[in-house]
């Protein structure tokens, strides 16, 4: 029964520590909108750029989500095709740094997991498991992480 319980406290703080990096993720996400928006001058750039940190939270389609409002928001004011390509070369660069760069340094950070791992992982998964495997990969890997033990320090080094 200790064991059962220790494992559980073991995947409770694994999954602590993947929301915690989600979060970081979500802010950042947004302030990286909300910058871009603000320098396209996108009507309510702050709206959409909150929305953007919130659809981080929804795997696949929150990105796409989130182009959409401020897609539309140019295409009603009227403002030249010029601008409606910044906002998605906007969505590409913020997608590949949040995807390559971003998550990546918050989960080795926070729950040890290699950045190989969570890159090529939830790629790996969404191929076998389509939508599931890419949903559950950072968590998966979180927890699996967690249960690995630090190697221990060389005492020659």
């Amino acid at each position: 029964m200790a064991d059962i319980k220790a494992h559980a406290r073991t995947v409770a703080g694994a999954l602590l520590n993947w929301w915690k990096a989600v979060t970081i993720e979500a802010l950042c996400v947004a302030l990286m909108w909300w910058i871009g928006l603000l320098l396209l001058h996108v009507p309510l750039a702050g709206v959409w750029a909150l929305i953007g940190g919130l659809m981080t939270f929804v795997p696949n389609f929150g990105g796409v989500i989130t182009v959409i409002f401020p897609v539309l928001a140019i295409l009603f004011s009227g403002d030249d095709m010029y601008r409606l390509g910044l906002v998605l070369g906007l969505y590409g660069l913020i997608v590949v740094v949040d995807q390559l760069v971003l998550q990546p340094y918050l989960l080795r950070r926070t729950n040890r997991v290699p950045i190989w791992a969570s890159i090529f992982v939830p790629i790996l998964l969404g191929i076998l498991i389509p939508f599931w495997g890419v949903l559950l990969a950072p968590p998966l890997l979180a927890v699996v992480y967690a249960f690995r033990k630090p190697k221990a320090p060389n005492p020659l080094s």
